[in-house]
């Protein structure tokens, strides 16, 4: 049963649709300002939209600071090095343009430019107790969901610990979704980011905190991806499967928001502080055993089955075993059309570190919203069924050398 209560607080203004950024100057103008930081990354530089924008910016009229560091899982040194910048040009609106990193980094530098302190000292939910300059978010991936959240997430300089820093304050007050801008993504972007977006959408349908908002936007959310997502690998200048994948990947964030996350992103977490995974690629291996775990609940048999439907990947005939195990399938399909090993040790990953990962996922806040418990051994247990699939290939090679022998 879904809890009956519902506190929808948005904070963003969607604008999405081809030729949406045209309208960034006045938008910036609408919330005053006048003097604004882009924070960027070198991708999104070399790909020609940072002059896109700062062209539209000098047409309304307005300046603009450049931060163009970002690196993927942004760190506390990172949106140090941004504070300076802000504090050094004394903006007074901030666009965060690029993927999630860009604008987790965005928000960041929002809590310390306006509130003071370290990263460290929001880490949590509502601890900004001053106001915060308005974030227009820019995403140029179809993935994360950022731009319609009010967390940032970002990684301790010597802990590599991920901090989730939340606050309605921080929250972009416009998000523009221009699907053009996720055509230049490289294939590997595409691929991680889009199965991220996949996964909020499945994790954010059943966990302990889901309402009938939340559940909505997952629904419509893994509908759009689902559907999408191959369209876009077999032809990466389909505009409008880009255009879909960018809306459901917002969509799922919007899902994010009212429901949050589950054991697949806390397992995905230790795999990339621990081996440098790449966060899409670590939720798209962890998800399926996470579903089997949940699954063998009743109800969420039911809540996976009814999505899948949904998504049309099952159909109404299909009893809710059937329907589970095409979702499953699902997910293991697309790893494969992907091309990315199933296999832990592939990745970098020792079978004696286990124990470790187990640990570290049990720490992470998104597992306590999973809906059913999860103990460090499950988390363990779950890890080792990951490293099955090493023995599977291993068994796999040794009989494809034997027939080549034959």
């Amino acid at each position: 049963m879904l809890p009956d209560q519902i506190d929808y607080q948005p904070k963003t203004r969607l604008l999405f649709g081809q030729g949406s950024l045209l309208q960034v100057g006045d938008i910036c103008k609408e919330l005053g300002g006048n003097h604004i930081l882009i924070v960027t990354d070198q991708g999104v530089v070399q790909a020609g939209h940072v002059d896109r924008v700062t062209d539209l910016l000098k047409t309304a009229g307005l300046t603009y600071a450049i931060f163009d560091q970002v690196k993927e899982n942004p760190t506390t040194g990172i949106v140090d090095e941004c504070v300076k910048l802000a504090q050094s040009e004394n903006i007074d609106l901030i666009i965060g343009l690029g993927g999630g990193s860009s604008l987790d980094a965005a928000k960041g530098c929002n809590f310390i430019y306006t509130n003071g302190g370290q990263m460290q000292d929001y880490w949590g939910v509502g601890k900004a107790s001053k106001p915060m300059l308005p974030l227009v978010a820019i995403p140029t991936t179809a993935g994360t969901g950022s731009e319609c959240q009010k967390y940032a997430l970002i990684s301790d300089e010597k802990t590599h610990q991920k901090m989730a820093c939340g606050d309605l304050k921080a929250a972009a007050k416009v998000a523009i979704l221009e699907p053009e801008l996720t055509l230049t993504q490289p294939r590997l972007v595409t691929i991680s980011t889009g199965i991220d977006a996949m996964t909020h959408a499945v994790e954010a349908a059943v966990t302990k905190t889901r309402n009938h908002l939340s559940c909505m936007f997952s629904r419509e959310s893994f509908c759009l991806t689902a559907n999408h997502f191959i369209k876009v690998l077999k032809d990466p200048n389909n505009l409008e499967a880009r255009a879909k994948m960018q809306l459901g990947a917002a969509y799922a964030g919007i899902a994010i928001e009212n429901s949050m996350l589950g054991a697949a992103h806390a397992m995905a977490n230790p795999l990339t502080a621990h081996y440098d995974v790449v966060h899409g690629q670590a939720v798209g291996l962890m998800l399926p055993l996470v579903i089997q775990y949940n699954a063998k609940d009743s109800q969420l048999l039911k809540e996976y089955a009814s999505l899948t439907r949904y998504a049309g990947l099952a159909s109404s005939s299909d009893s809710d075993d059937k329907a589970l195990e095409k979702l499953i399938t699902f997910f293991e399909t697309i790893l494969e059309i992907c091309e990315l090993p199933r296999c832990l040790e592939e990745y970098g990953a020792k079978r004696d570190n286990v124990s470790v990962l187990a640990e570290d996922a049990s720490k992470q806040w998104t597992g306590t919203h999973n809906p059913i418990d999860v103990s460090t051994i499950d988390f363990e247990l779950m890890y080792k069924s990951a490293f099955s699939f090493c023995d599977e290939k291993t068994i796999e090679n040794k009989s494809v050398k034997s027939k080549t022998n034959v």
